[in-house]
């Protein structure tokens, strides 16, 4: 036996450094779980940036500019009326808006706030045809320069590809969008649960005006059931590790931060796009005219996630056919629905192709 147990030192010798560091891990797991329970959230969204208007659920920021020479058209970010922009700005040196200031873009952003009782009733209407275009109108006289580029986050570029197909004469310069759905038939398990025989949306939406974020956040859920157990098993696993810590607990807080939907929006949503796929149909009317996606003809360019769940790539393809732009592109990128755009890869791949395509097109 004796002669057996030195033959494997002798062919492991690199043993007794694994084992002392995995002891020195499970030191740090135990001392930093217990310095986690009482730290207080991170802090994000550390970009300086000015409210440039407030209304309701609606907030206009304007970052501060951080180099001397701007590009001419603004950018104006619209985010999806579920999810707080600082996904978009999570901490120096992970921020998609320090970068694109540091490369000389003048940037805005619409962002939500949890919708008011007077807001129930909310509808897409009061996004494309009110929401956007005021903050359109704000952003012009702010920047003094007539055309924006237009730049939608998921259901964000849903509601700016509908407002420019709506105004194509309007001061849109170019569109963005990230991981933007249109077929919605492609959302299969999104399509099973707003089934009609699965619940009455009519009578939740009369009931509870509101739609609460636990709800928003529990259809997300559903999409990957065992994430957030997988989740905290990572966090466990990796607690000795301070940037992994860092940067899990500030998803974690975003994703916590879901906010409630107005029930006019959420009906219109489930009825019209979930059950009838009216956007890819060609049939959604909004203010009483046609959704024709054909009209947007702006320099237009879509960022698609290989991997997401949420907006699957055959949800977001047809978007690119659809728009009636000569100068378009579809890009697809490894990654997941929020990895793409805030991830460490994001970095490396979303944002230069974003500044490239961008540069010719702001002057």
């Amino acid at each position: 036996m004796a002669t057996s147990s030195r033959t494997e030192d002798r062919a492991d010798p690199a043993l007794p450094e694994r084992l002392r560091l995995e002891v020195e891990r499970a030191i740090q797991r135990s001392l930093k779980g217990i310095e986690l329970l009482g730290a207080p959230p991170p802090t994000v969204g550390r970009t300086p940036k000015t409210v440039l208007h407030r209304r309701g659920t609606l907030s206009l920021y304007h970052y501060h500019a951080t180099v001397d020479e701007v590009y001419r058209v603004p950018l104006l970010f619209v985010m999806a009326p579920t999810n707080k922009a600082y996904i978009l700005d999570l901490a120096p040196g992970q921020s998609l808006m320090e970068f694109l200031l540091g490369r000389g873009y003048d940037v805005y952003m619409m962002d939500w706030n949890a919708p008011g009782d007077d807001e129930r009733d909310l509808k897409i209407e009061n996004y494309v045809l009110d929401f956007i275009p005021d903050c359109l109108r704000r952003v012009r006289e702010d920047s003094g320069v007539d055309e924006v580029t237009l730049l939608g986050y998921c259901a964000g570029g849903m509601l700016s590809a509908i407002h420019v197909a709506l105004m194509p004469d309007g001061p849109v310069k170019n569109l963005v969008c990230f991981t933007t759905p249109v077929d919605f038939s492609r959302m299969q398990l999104f399509r099973s649960m707003a089934d009609a025989a699965a619940f009455d949306v009519d009578h939740l939406v009369d009931s509870v005006g509101i739609i609460p974020a636990e709800m928003v956040v529990a259809g997300f859920d559903a999409l990957r059931p065992a994430s957030r157990i997988v989740g905290q098993i990572r966090l466990w696993d990796n607690l000795w590790n301070d940037e992994f810590v860092k940067g899990f607990r500030m998803m974690e807080r975003w994703g916590n931060e879901t906010l409630p939907l107005p029930g006019g929006y959420f009906r219109q949503t489930v009825k019209e796009l979930l059950r009838g796929n009216a956007l890819h149909a060609g049939t959604l009317r909004i203010g009483g005219r046609e959704v024709d996606l054909a009209n947007i003809t702006v320099p237009f360019l879509h960022f698609i996630a290989q991997y997401d769940h949420i907006v699957p790539p055959a949800c977001a393809h047809p978007l690119v056919e659809r728009v009636g732009s000569r100068d378009k592109e579809e890009v697809v990128l490894p990654g997941g629905h929020v990895s793409i755009a805030a991830g460490p890869n994001a970095i490396k791949r979303m944002w230069p192709k974003l500044d490239a395509w961008l540069g010719k097109r702001s002057t």
